[in-house]
């Protein structure tokens, strides 16, 4: 077929990209990738810039305090009462028939009467054991004896010697006349009955010859017959002088009923404790107490009772306490105060001569434990007794007046 006279094939030319345009898109990606690493390059400076920002030269000023070395003690601090202590009913053990007695405050030493039956004293004596029976018979042998020598030796009546523990004698049972307090003469063994010696035992006393003679002038001085014997119910014993806190009675009642109610004339704190607190109070335990006017006096455990007291008995309200009874050391100081609420702080444990720091000088570490911050850094200690905010430390390179850090 002549090319010239044959029919073409349609051909469609490519027309090339414009060649600003291929030139524009090279230079869009070269901006874009230039773009990108220039923002990378701007955040690494700025954050090298940022590190490389020397700190600021005012710093926070902390507050350190010194390691002491001191005696470190627990304390717990229990509620009490001022007053004259508890109370307790006081009765006559005579048949007779009460004909006086005593008002309410009125205080009744050794040798004072406490109230008249059949319009005789019935005496106070000091002491730990009651007279159980008549002190009547010679060499009549016991701590009763004992009770009435001493007290007649106290108030002046000499009652010559007594025999020393170990020693022997022969007691003789009064006679009836005696023993109904009739006779003068010495009292003799009844016939046919031989009387068999006692040893004198430690406490006990001797009625002998010149401590009956001492009865007989305490009695003329009481203006009661001198018969130098003492009947039961005649002489009441107590461990100390009384404070009449109220009367009971009144005159013309048998004087075997409760007469009245007394209590020790020494002002006491009465502290109603639990029994866990309880346990580790002892008598003579030295404690501390904080008065109503804000002052602190010292004082000692004087007793810890036995007898659980419950709400009832106008102690404190919930579980049953054991009453407490503290007495300071200088009365003078409370001279002032009749009653009043009061606080008692009792010492538990002691850990005495050791280094103590605040309890806010204690750094808690991560792995477990403690430690201070000291100026040569941390410092880890060993923690022992907490009391007061103190608390005991002991660690490598500390020593008394080591500064540690504390919060300001």
């Amino acid at each position: 077929m002549d090319p010239k006279h044959d029919a073409p094939t349609e051909f469609i030319p490519r027309v090339p990209e414009p060649p600003v345009r291929r030139r524009g898109m090279r230079w869009l990606a070269v901006g874009l990738v230039v773009a990108v690493l220039t923002v990378g390059s701007g955040i690494v400076v700025t954050r090298q810039r940022a590190d490389a920002q020397p700190a600021s030269g005012d710093t926070d000023a902390v507050a350190t305090t010194p390691i002491a070395r001191r005696d470190l003690s627990t304390t717990r601090t229990l509620p009490g009462s001022l007053g004259y202590g508890p109370t307790r009913p006081l009765a006559g053990h005579l048949t007779a028939t009460v004909t006086w007695l005593p008002k309410a405050g009125t205080t009744v030493k050794r040798g004072g009467q406490l109230f008249r039956a059949d319009d005789r004293p019935v005496v106070l004596f000091y002491g730990s054991l009651p007279m159980y029976r008549d002190i009547a018979g010679s060499n009549l042998v016991g701590r009763d004896v004992r009770v009435v020598a001493d007290n007649l030796r106290a108030l002046g009546y000499p009652i010559g010697r007594q025999p020393s523990p170990g020693e022997r004698v022969t007691p003789q049972p009064p006679t009836q006349s005696a023993a109904d307090g009739d006779a003068d003469d010495e009292p003799t063994a009844a016939a046919g009955s031989p009387a068999a010696s006692h040893q004198v035992r430690s406490g006990e006393g001797v009625l002998t010859p010149a401590l009956v003679t001492a009865i007989k002038r305490w009695q003329t001085d009481l203006g009661v017959p001198a018969t130098g014997t003492i009947p039961v119910g005649h002489v009441e014993v107590a461990s100390g002088a009384v404070r009449v806190d109220s009367v009971t009675g009144q005159p013309g009642d048998p004087a075997e009923t409760p007469l009245l109610s007394v209590t020790s004339v020494r002002k006491v704190i009465t502290v109603g404790a639990e029994l866990t607190d309880a346990a580790s109070i002892k008598r003579g335990d030295r404690v501390t107490v904080g008065l109503p006017d804000d002052r602190e006096v010292p004082a000692r455990v004087v007793s810890v009772g036995r007898d659980l007291v419950t709400s009832d008995a106008g102690i404190a309200s919930g579980p049953p306490l054991l009453t407490v009874t503290v007495a300071v050391d200088k009365p003078q100081t409370i001279a002032d105060l009749d009653s009043g609420e009061v606080q008692v702080q009792f010492t538990g444990r002691t850990a005495t001569d050791v280094l103590v720091a605040p309890v806010e000088a204690l750094v808690a570490l991560r792995e477990g434990g403690y430690a201070v911050q000291a100026p040569g850094g941390l410092v880890a200690v060993r923690t022992g007794m907490f009391a007061d905010g103190w608390v005991e430390i002991t660690g490598e390179g500390l020593t008394e007046g080591t500064e540690v850090v504390v919060p300001s």
